[in-house]
């Protein structure tokens, strides 16, 4: 992959960190915010309700973010965009619909199949 397209995907990897780091603080600011003295058993039940599902979408949203950095690192070692599976190149569509990909689509598929199998 030539270099100006390689920092396309950084400029994007980057982007996608900065978003997924702002709605982690903002989580943390309406949590720390928010009156948790509810009176209502319902109403505190679904206070809880609301922040276990959001503390579980922050969760997803960790593990994504180690994997832009991981992505990241890739580029700056000269392996984005090289399948860890079979070392073939992973195209730009791929890359494109899923940045932090280590896989290319055929080894992914096989993955897939073998992990329904299991």
């Amino acid at each position: 992959m030539d270099a100006e397209k390689l920092e396309q995907f950084r400029q994007l990897l980057q982007e996608e960190m900065k978003a997924l780091l702002s709605e982690a603080d903002r989580t943390v600011h309406e949590m720390g915010d928010e009156a948790s003295h509810f009176p209502d058993p319902t109403d505190r039940a679904t206070q809880e309700s609301d922040r276990t599902f959001e503390l579980r979408i922050r969760d997803r949203e960790r593990k994504l973010a180690n994997k832009v950095r991981e992505a990241l690192g890739r580029i700056d070692d000269g392996t984005y965009g090289i399948c860890e599976d079979c070392g073939a190149e992973i195209s730009e569509a791929r890359l494109k619909a899923r940045p932090v990909t280590t896989q290319c689509i055929d080894c992914k598929i096989e993955a897939e199949e073998k992990e329904k199998r299991h």
